[in-house]
């Protein structure tokens, strides 16, 4: 569930009345939750150091309520001290993915330079700003692109990608289908990994193209200047810890 489709179903549930939590845990703030809103995906809890807040993790997005669940409240906090914007860092780190985790043989390997700065794209070859980013990307030495094809823009969105996975060389049939519009013409009938890509897209929660993950775990979703890559690159050498469910 979506964040408006749970604020819209927590609005209704509001109207009943329901009484205060005997034992406040964070096990039973998440049972309350799903009492008084049976359509939120509730994955995680926990207590706050702020105001007598829990977050609360539902279908991706976070939340937050108080220990008797009387209210909802969407929106970043900010810790004054360290002006920190709190929620954007916990979402950071809970849609970090573990680079060396990824099924690597599963993408497309495009080396340019010394191929010592990687990171892996989900792109589909009918996004305009994945073929954007791409041009920008030709520009950019020393580098390891993992492209994994996501074809879910369009019906021929499969079929351009098995002709480009079954092309003689992948890495030129990609560039040339999205630097030079140029897609290859022969059918694709060899095995390839888009079934087990879009899987791993839906695990992850990868919902457009391009969606960027580094070295470092951070997953960066749509096209970026090459000035915002390089700071990227930079900032990939101190690793995102990803975050459990608790």
């Amino acid at each position: 569930m979506n964040l408006k489709a749970l604020l819209a179903a927590a609005a209704a549930a509001a109207l009943v009345a329901v009484p205060a939590l005997a034992q406040v845990s964070p096990e039973s703030i998440k049972a309350e939750i799903k009492k008084k809103v049976p359509e939120a995906q509730v994955e995680s809890v926990r207590k706050m150091p702020y105001g007598n807040l829990y977050e609360v993790v539902a279908g991706g997005d976070i939340f937050y309520t108080d220990d008797k669940t009387s209210f909802i409240m969407v929106g970043p906090i900010i810790d004054l001290k360290s002006r920190e914007n709190v929620t954007d860092a916990r979402m950071r780190q809970l849609n970090a993915v573990k680079f060396d985790t990824l099924p690597f043989d599963s993408a497309i390997k495009i080396v340019r330079g010394n191929g010592s700065r990687k990171i892996a794209i989900f792109e589909d070859p009918n996004c305009g700003y994945c073929k954007r980013f791409e041009r920008d990307l030709q520009s950019v030495s020393d580098i390891t692109v993992y492209v994994f094809l996501y074809p879910i823009l369009a019906p021929d969105s499969v079929t351009k990608a098995k002709a480009i996975w079954c092309s003689p060389n992948p890495g030129k049939a990609w560039i040339d289908t999205m630097v030079r519009d140029t897609v290859p013409t022969k059918e694709g009938t060899c095995p390839t990994p888009l079934d087990k890509n879009l899987a791993l897209g839906r695990e992850k929660r990868i919902h457009g193209t391009p969606t960027i993950i580094f070295e470092n775990g951070e997953r960066v979703p749509g096209a970026i200047t090459m000035a915002d890559l390089e700071k990227k690159f930079a900032e990939a050498k101190t690793p995102i810890p990803t975050a459990s469910a608790k």
